[in-house]
């Protein structure tokens, strides 16, 4: 796997993972975005059936960027469960897990729009919005939000064209004065950067840092690829 990719936020310095999470190494801080943990188990009950591993996967992997980060804090920015029962079917083993991850470290559960009341029975601080320092962490942005967002949420995507060939994936996008995540849950899709409602976020200059396999490409916008590829859901996420 590749090293993070060093960002700049509003004046702060931060990194971008290959994992999908972000370091803020000043702060000690891991910051991840829109979990969506048991969404597999949601959808079921709609009639969509998909493998009920999901939080299971999502969970391992967390637990793997955790085991080699180390971090004092994690953050977690909204939609870190998929609806407002869905702590109340995690298995045995997976909320086992959850709270081995959250032993022994700071934790914060932003609120998002799937979990506007995230379970509080877990432990860790609930907050709709942190600020510190010259950053402010919550689920969405907003045209509104002053410089130094920290969001998730749109799950954004991006595509570009390396040797002639196509590289697709999860991307962290930055202009600078806010920076949103891309999802990490297994269950997640993805928005493209090109999309309106990402671009009426961003200014007109951006950059974003892709994930394709174990590596991440830091690319101005300028350089990226539209529309994006079949592989990638190109509806607004949910």
């Amino acid at each position: 796997m590749t090293e993070a990719i060093p960002l700049v936020v509003n004046g702060c310095s931060l990194a971008a993972d290959p994992s999908g999470v972000l370091l803020w190494p000043a702060t000690d801080s891991l910051i991840v975005a829109d979990l969506h943990l048991e969404k597999g188990s949601s959808l079921a009950r709609r009639g969509v059936l998909l493998p009920p591993y999901d939080t299971r996967a999502t969970l391992d992997r967390l637990a793997r960027v955790i085991d080699r980060v180390q971090p004092a804090r994690v953050i977690s920015l909204g939609d870190s469960f998929h609806d407002p029962a869905a702590s109340e079917r995690l298995g045995d083993a997976d909320r086992r897990l959850l709270l081995d991850l959250m032993a022994d470290r700071q934790w914060v559960w932003v609120t998002g729009n799937h979990d506007p009341l995230p379970p509080r029975d877990l432990g860790g601080s609930v907050v709709d919005e942190l600020t510190e320092g010259a950053l402010t962490f919550r689920h969405a942005a907003t045209p509104a939000v002053a410089p130094g967002g920290i969001s998730g949420h749109y799950h954004p995507v991006a595509r570009l064209r390396v040797r002639g060939r196509s590289v697709s994936g999860r991307c962290f996008v930055n202009d600078g004065r806010r920076l949103i995540l891309p999802a990490f849950g297994a269950y997640t899709g993805g928005l493209d950067v090109g999309a309106p409602d990402l671009r009426t976020l961003l200014a007109k200059r951006f950059e974003v840092a892709l994930i394709a396999g174990d590596r991440i490409w830091r690319v101005p916008s300028s350089e990226l690829s539209r529309p994006p590829p079949r592989p990638v859901e190109a509806a607004r996420p949910t």
